[in-house]
Parts: C-alpha cells; structure tokens; sequence
C-alpha cells in the first residue's frame, strides 16, 4: 500500500517557518577631535529600521570602531562604518563620522561631520552618504582672531555642532536616543571643539549628549567618545594629542517565539523585555533567524 508521503526540502536559507519583523539599530563609529587647535570629530551615522527576517538566513553584523587619536598638529580620523546586511536584507550602512580638523583645515564628513579650525567657513558635512531619515548632523567651524577664538565642534544625530567664537570652543551636537533595549539611551554626540591657541583663554567645548568627548587645551587633555556610542572625541589644546572616537553598537530586536539562539561574535543577549529578544553587538559577528 503506498500512503504517498511528500518529502519536504530545505536548501540553504529556506525553511517552512513563517518570516518575522526585526528591529533594528546601527550605530558607526565615531571621528576623533583633530590634535593641536583641533575641532571636534563628528559623531558616528545613526540608523534605525524594521526589516522582515527570513528563518534560515543569516544576517552579517559589522561593527565600526571609533576613528584612532591623533598626535599633536595632525587631523583627526574618521570612523569606522556600521552594517548589517543579508541575502534578502537591502544591506543597512551607518557611515563613521567625520574626524575633527587642524590648524588650516576642514572637517571630513561622515554620518555627522567634523568640527573645523577657525577660519574656515564650513565645517565637515553630515549625512555622507545622504539617507533618509538623515543619519547626522554638520559640524560648526571656528571663529575669532587669535588667541581670542575658538574651533567647531563635532556635529551628533541629533543636532549641528556648534561654532567656535571669541569665547571658546564649540560644542559637540547632541546625539539622539533610542529605546530599543528597553531603556531609553541617547547615541552619537559629537566631540567638543578646543579653544584656539597656547593663551588658554576662552571656554573649552563640551562633548554632546550620546557619548561625545569633551575637549582640551594645553593644560587639560580632552576626552575620548564614549564605547559603543559613536560619539566623536573631542579636540585638543596646543601641543597635546586627542583621543580615539567611541566605537559602534548594533542592536536587533525580536519576538522571544522567533529567536533561533544562533549568533557568532558573543552579542549579549536579553530576552523577556517587552516580549521581545535583544542582541546586542559590541564586536562583528552574525544571527541565523
């Protein structure tokens, strides 16, 4: 007697469980603050979605580290970016932000731009590559005439960096919170732009909200980006280097009924918060839905 069973394939990534939404957030690594004179260093692209995972597929997580302080008199570096991506996953990118200028230099743009040096009218564009919702902010540029000026400060999702003037450095922008994990949490401030100059005159420019370094002078060092918020470092007085930017996150969510358990790279793992499971990478790795 034949009971005509049907024998059901799987091929690579294929599976008869249903799909389900994954949200998601993306933070690059942060610029740091440019050394000697230095303007903030922009704040990391902040990026978030919900996207339909499909069971049996495996989603690739890179992790952007902040961008490598700088020596005296030198440019701050730009940050690392942050993605995620699949085979049926448009690949989602954060850009790193922008490292903060110099003595006679521009900002680089990034997700949120770097801080430029006085007298230069423009600091470092955000939002580079332009996405939608925008991902960061420009940073401010510097004003004044020496010793009485101050560099910009490194722009944040949240806000521009603020300019230099007469009487300091620039603040970093203010970055912008998420709750993803359950808690509310504020990523990507920008790096705080230095007072001009060996005089110490002026105010030194706070880094923003989200992680972002404060700056310094010749007596005071500035302060790196926070890890694993994107925020920029801050710029450093005459004659002193600045600090590494924070590096990245990338944080997913989903159903506590649809999470495999399958990751690499060590993301922790938080389940029962809303009904929903959280990973969170702090390094590049993977999760199989």
């Amino acid at each position: 007697m034949s009971f005509g069973y049907q024998v059901l394939g799987f091929g690579s990534g294929g599976s008869s469980a249903a799909p389900y939404s994954t949200d998601f957030l993306v933070i690059a690594g942060g610029g740091s603050g440019g050394a000697e004179d230095g303007a903030g260093g922009g704040a990391g692209g902040f990026r978030t979605s919900t996207q339909t995972f499909n069971v049996g597929t495996t989603y690739t997580i890179t992790v952007g580290s902040g961008g490598a302080g700088v020596d005296a008199s030198a440019h701050g570096n730009v940050g690392s970016d942050s993605s995620i991506s699949g085979s049926e996953l448009t690949t989602i990118t954060s850009t790193g932000g922008g490292g903060g200028s110099n003595t006679s230099t521009t900002g680089d743009s990034g997700g949120s731009g770097g801080g430029s040096y006085y007298g230069n009218g423009t600091g470092g564009a955000g939002n580079t590559p332009s996405t939608s919702p925008s991902q960061g902010n420009d940073g401010g540029y510097g004003t004044g005439t020496s010793p009485y000026y101050g560099n910009g400060g490194g722009g944040g999702a949240g806000a521009v960096g603020s300019n230099g003037s007469t009487s300091g450095g620039g603040n970093g922008g203010n970055g912008t919170a998420n709750s993803i994990t359950g808690s509310s949490v504020t990523y990507a401030g920008g790096g705080g732009g230095s007072q001009g100059g060996s005089a110490n005159v002026g105010a030194l420019g706070d880094g923003g909200t989200g992680g972002g370094g404060d700056s310094g002078n010749n007596i005071q060092a500035p302060t790196a980006g926070d890890a694993n918020t994107g925020g920029g470092s801050g710029g450093s007085g005459f004659g002193v280097s600045s600090l590494n930017g924070g590096s990245g996150v990338v944080i997913l969510s989903m159903p506590d009924a649809n999470y495999s358990g399958t990751t690499t790279g060590s993301p922790s793992v938080a389940t029962g918060v809303s009904d929903k499971t959280i990973l969170t990478f702090t390094g590049s790795g993977s999760y199989t839905a």
